[in-house]
């Protein structure tokens, strides 16, 4: 067995493999999926030398903690987090060398939902449809990371990024969402519409990779009945039968049977990846481009 491996020690709440996704296959079925939080991958990818396709790790709220077979280099971003080398404080946001046998632990999440984690060669497991990426919804891809799991990483290719520390968004204390309205605007009452985009709602703790779910005031729908199913995509704002909008994010289905409020600017989608249950939500209509 290759040296150029990562032993997972503690695997979190759920750590998964994310690179860019794999776009272009909706029409079999398959999202997008891919790091929510899409700049932070690609900025820990940048600080340890790594090209913008390779894979990362996304933790989500309390970290991992892993164990390399070979010196490596690591950068954690995303979610600021405290960052441990065989218990010695190391950098966030921040290229870090961590000897062969060393255990370096990701904290929990000081602020925000998913950190990011950068290893110098990128992770290399087996790529599906071109993509390493986990996809919760069609479970395509790797299995989330397991205590005791073993994976493979790339060969390095860059060089480090000459930088001490380098400054990332923090986390929304306020999520704002600019919106382009429709295309099922039609099926909302015009008070509904109005509800909407002038309400402030809540992240919901039930909210995952494949959506983002709110809590307040509940949508009235202009007439009874379903739509049939249709594409869906990034962004888009459904809304259920309980009235309370939903945003899709990377691993969301391809199709769906409920109406489509509005679709969400694709740039304010990583900070939907950052906001924890509770911080509030305004979804703001912005012109067609």
């Amino acid at each position: 067995m290759t040296d150029r491996a990562l032993a997972v020690v503690r695997a979190g709440a759920l750590t998964t493999v994310q690179d860019l996704g794999r776009p272009g296959y909706a029409h079999l079925g398959v999202p997008r999926s891919g790091a929510l939080d899409a700049p932070a991958a690609a900025l820990v990818n940048r600080l340890v030398g790594n090209p913008p396709e390779a894979a990362v790790l996304e933790t989500t709220l309390n970290g991992c903690a892993l164990r390399p077979r070979c010196p490596v280099t690591v950068a954690v971003g995303g979610a600021p987090c405290p960052l441990t080398v065989d218990g010695r404080p190391a950098a966030w946001g921040a290229p870090v060398r961590v000897p062969a046998g060393a255990l370096l632990d990701i904290g929990t999440a000081l602020s925000g939902v998913r950190t990011y984690v950068a290893v110098s060669g990128g992770v290399a497991v087996e790529p599906v449809l071109g993509s390493r990426s986990t996809d919760l919804l069609s479970a395509l891809g790797p299995p989330p990371l397991t205590d005791g799991a073993v994976l493979p990483l790339g060969n390095v290719i860059g060089a480090l990024a000459r930088v001490d520390v380098v400054p990332q968004p923090a986390p929304p204390a306020e999520l704002v969402l600019r919106v382009t309205i429709g295309p099922r605007d039609d099926w909302f009452t015009p008070t509904a519409l109005r509800t909407f985009t002038t309400s402030t709602y809540r992240v919901s703790s039930a909210s995952n990779r494949i959506g983002l779910r709110t809590e307040g005031p509940s949508l009235e729908r202009a007439f009874s009945g379903e739509l049939p199913s249709e594409g869906m995509v990034l962004g888009a704002v459904q809304v259920p039968p309980d009235g309370s909008p939903v945003v899709f994010l990377a691993d969301h289905p391809t199709t769906g049977g409920y109406p489509v409020i509005a679709v969400v600017r694709p740039t304010d989608l990583p900070a939907a990846a950052q906001a924890t249950p509770g911080t509030p939500v305004r979804f703001v209509p912005v012109r067609r481009r």
